[in-house]
């Protein structure tokens, strides 16, 4: 998981702190702060935060992760 924060667009309202301390935070009053590549462990939190972003500037990129096989059902071979 990567993490993209739109500074520009960001408000410095502090919920992605209050939900993933680990990975935000502010520098100073109003400058966020944020580990762009996070551990596997606060993946929830970083979902959480970014869902919650009042102004949505939180983005967050699943393609450095493998996709999951998905298994295909077996066609029936039956007779009508």
């Amino acid at each position: 998981m990567r993490i993209v924060v739109d500074l520009t667009r960001c408000q410095s309202y502090g919920q992605c702190v209050f939900l993933a301390p680990k990975v935000f935070r502010f520098h100073g009053e109003e400058v966020l702060e944020y580990n762009s590549a996070p551990d596997d462990q606060v993946r929830e939190q970083v979902r959480w935060a970014a869902a919650v972003c009042p102004v949505q500037a939180i983005l967050l990129d699943y393609l450095d992760e493998q996709p999951e096989a998905v298994s295909q059902p077996e066609r029936g071979g039956g007779k009508v």
